[in-house]
This record gives C-alpha cells, sequence and structure tokens, in this order.
C-alpha cells in the first residue's frame, strides 16, 4: 500500500509518500520562513498564495524521487484542517483533482491525527498510548486509542505554548520562526535569572494557560529597556528563563495526565509527545525524564517529523485507509477540527 500526503494548513507546503510497512519512498517540504520573516509570524493570505504557487511543483518532485506515478498509489490523503483556511482549500483542491483524475481514494486527514499518530510510523508505539500534542496552535493532553478515537484529557485555555514561543521571540527581537531562535538564544543564557510565574503549576486537572506567561515576560522586558536597550545577554537569559518556564509548566501538567492515564490503562506503556514544539531539545528532554520516572516508554518523531511535513499526513491515511475509512469528494476543508470529536 503506497500513499501520498499533502499538507498545507500553515507556513510548510509539503508532500510524502509512505508504505504501510513504514517505508518512506519520499518526502519534500518546503517552508515559507523568508515570505513571513519580515513580519515576524504567518500572514494567512501570502501563505496561501505561497501553497497555490508551490503545490504542483512539490507534488511532481514527491513523484520523482520516489520514482513512481500517479498509477502506482493506492490513495491521495491531505490535511483537510484544522488550519489557516486558505492554504487548507489548497490541498484539498489538490488532493480531490488528483483523486478524480487517477480514481484513487481520497482521504481527509486531521492536521492533529497526523502530528498524533506520527510517533507509530517511527517507533514501536501501540495502542492506547498518552500523547502530550504541542504545536503552533495546539497544546493538548490526550489518550491515543486509535485512529480516529482521542479522548482529550486537558488543553490550553488561551494561548498555546508555540503561539508563546513565537510572541516571546518577536518581543525580544530574537528572529522568526519564534520557537528554534529561542531554544538557540537560550543555550548561552542563565535560565534562572529571570523569575517568572508558572501558571496552572500544581493545579488538578491538564489544562494550561500560557497568555499571563507572556504577560509577564513582556513586562520584564519593558522594565530592562527603561535603563537600556536589550543586550545580547538579556535575550538569551530571558530566552533561557522563559523556555524553563514552559517546560517545567508542560511536564506538571503531563504528570496529572499520566496519573489519569494509568487508572484507566494500567498495561499501556508509551508516553509520546509530538508536534511543532515537541522538536525542542529541553521540552523532549524534561518529558522523556518524567516518563522514566513513571515506569513509561518515552516516544518522539525524528526532530525533523515533528514540525509540519507530508508524511504525518500520508501515514494517518495508511492508518485511517487500512481500517477502510474514506472521505467523500464533498469534503469542505475546516479551520477548526477537533481531534476529539473528529468523527462526528
Amino acid at each position: 500500500m503506497l500513499v501520498m500526503g499533502i499538507e498545507s494548513s500553515c507556513d510548510e507546503t509539503a508532500c510524502a509518500i509512505v508504505s504501510d510497512k513504514r517505508e518512506l519512498l519520499s518526502s519534500v517540504v518546503w517552508s515559507q520562513y523568508d515570505e513571513h520573516r519580515r513580519f515576524g509570524g504567518v500572514v494567512p493570505e501570502i501563505a496561501a498564495r505561497a501553497h497555490l504557487e508551490q503545490v504542483d511543483v512539490i507534488v511532481e518532485e514527491t513523484l520523482k524521487q520516489a520514482n513512481i506515478g500517479f498509477k502506482d498509489l493506492s490513495a491521495i490523503a491531505v490535511a483537510g484542517g484544522p488550519g489557516l483556511i486558505g492554504g487548507v482549500m489548497v490541498g484539498v483542491v489538490t488532493a480531490k483533482a488528483i483523486a478524480l483524475a487517477h480514481n484513487l481514494p481520497f482521504l481527509a486527514v486531521n492536521h492533529l491525527e497526523g502530528h498524533a499518530l506520527m510517533a507509530r510510523f517511527t517507533n514501536d508505539v501501540e495502542f492506547p498510548y498518552l500523547l502530550m500534542l504541542t504545536s503552533g496552535g495546539h497544546c493538548q493532553i490526550l489518550v491515543v486509542e486509535a485512529p480516529g478515537k482521542y479522548e482529550r484529557l486537558g488543553g490550553t485555555i488561551d494561548d498555546s505554548a508555540g503561539e508563546a514561543f513565537d510572541k516571546v521571540a518577536k518581543m525580544l527581537n530574537v528572529g522568526y520562526p519564534g520557537g528554534p531562535n529561542i531554544e538557540r538564544a537560550a543555550k548561552t543564557g542563565n535560565p534562572k535569572r529571570f523569575i517568572l510565574p508558572y501558571p496552572m503549576k500544581g493545579r488538578p486537572g491538564c489544562d494550561f494557560s500560557f497568555s499571563g506567561l507572556k504577560t509577564a515576560v513582556r513586562h520584564q522586558i519593558e522594565e530592562l529597556e527603561k535603563i537600556a536597550s536589550l543586550s545580547e545577554q538579556d535575550k538569551s537569559d530571558m530566552s533561557a528563563s522563559f523556555q524553563r518556564t514552559v517546560v517545567s509548566v508542560i511536564t506538571d501538567r503531563l504528570k496529572n495526565g499520566i496519573a489519569i492515564f494509568k487508572k484507566k490503562y494500567p498495561n499501556a506503556k508509551h508516553l509520546v509527545v509530538s508536534g511543532g514544539v515537541a522538536a525542542n531539545t529541553s521540552l523532549r528532554a524534561g518529558i522523556e525524564e518524567l516518563a522514566k520516572k513513571n515506569g513509561m516508554i518515552f516516544a518522539a518523531p525524528p526532530l525533523k517529523l515533528c514540525t509540519d511535513n507530508g508524511v504525518m499526513i500520508a501515514w494517518a491515511g495508511v492508518e485511517r485507509f487500512r481500517l477502510g475509512k474514506t472521505s467523500s469528494m464533498d469534503f469542505k476543508a475546516r479551520p477548526r477540527w477537533p481531534l476529539d470529536k473528529m468523527e462526528e
């Protein structure tokens, strides 16, 4: 079984082909960093136009690298949401056109399910497992029972961790994309210099909040700027302090999630982290340590497969297709598509 996956929900135009034997035949990702860098974040209209310009080229290159044609595919999968609606529409229309032209089954995949199932492509992870899904727009703890079957234990009540990283990066003027640049700056910083709040830490449940943390960072930056412009060391110290706080908050909330998960599934083994923010090595290390303390096996996709890519969409397509789950041609692109309600 060979499935092509197309991803265009934010600022990466991506396509990949995978097999049901967990073989990666090809993967092409075109990032729009240069188009959005001067704005300090993703501009939806610019992103949609860029996807439209690149998607045919990316699909063609993916087939070329795999050395196959459309006739060799078993199905075509696409991220049908959630995401920036203009970009999602580009991907959905492209996938429908390919499916119709080549008589292929069409699979509309939830973008978040792509992240959620990615560790099953790269690691030997069995259902059920506990998932920390953290990306630019999402931050939630889920029980993954099967493709299409998720129980949400908690999520952010305001901003996601990824959004917080991007906004703090903009405040510090360390560049876009925010997450990787904050992590880079933090390597030479003192994580104990700035005292920041730990929102929700110690409370029952698995919900997150990062809005107040962002505000606290802004206030401390403003206090520093009353004296002088931010130095490179100031930026590094704030990056390190902020990153340390985020990791501490996430692992604290995840500890509650582990307790709930183990009560329901005492024999389940895996704790998975995925999504763009899962590429942060400090966060991965913190969650891996938490897994060990609780007798669980830590699993995460390789760093390059944490950010948006076509592999995760193709693999989610494989998981759904072998269960006989396909989508109709009247499927509409969705800006919102909660993972725990995707089958409704």
